[in-house]
């Protein structure tokens, strides 16, 4: 199939597929005479992996990391469950912060609704996030 074909079987911009060529990621195409690209069934598969482990979360470069194991004859299983662990861990990492952000924004926005803007001095930008004086 040309370019065109296989980036419509996959909903994707024909630059995406040339992008992951260059990248490495995707076999150099065989061409036509006059230099078009054909692809087979491999490549689609390929680039129907490299879609389904980008939705996982996966670099670019984690997903050239499996398809270079792939490449050089070896399952990739145990170096994708490496992946994703450390994929989970750094999601885990991130919903800690985020409830960390959420509780900071919670205790500024209640006592913001409160506050005057006639109150906030000159020197001041925004009291809102002027940290209160101990006494």
């Amino acid at each position: 199939m040309l370019i065109g074909q296989l980036a419509d079987a996959l909903g994707i911009p024909t630059r995406t597929i040339r992008f992951y060529e260059r990248k490495g990621l995707l076999p150099e195409p065989r061409r036509t005479d006059n230099g078009y690209r054909v692809y087979d069934d491999v490549t689609l598969a390929r680039l129907r992996f490299i879609r389904t482990a980008q939705a996982a979360g996966l670099t670019l470069a984690e997903i050239a990391s499996v398809i270079h194991v792939r490449d050089d004859g070896t399952a990739p299983c145990s170096h994708v469950d490496s992946l994703l662990e450390t994929k989970l861990a750094e999601v885990r990492e991130r919903r800690r912060q985020l409830a960390t952000l959420e509780s900071e924004l919670a205790q500024l926005l209640d006592p913001s609704r409160q506050l005057d803007p006639a109150s906030c001095t000159a020197g001041e930008i925004c009291h809102i996030f002027s940290p209160t004086e101990s006494t």
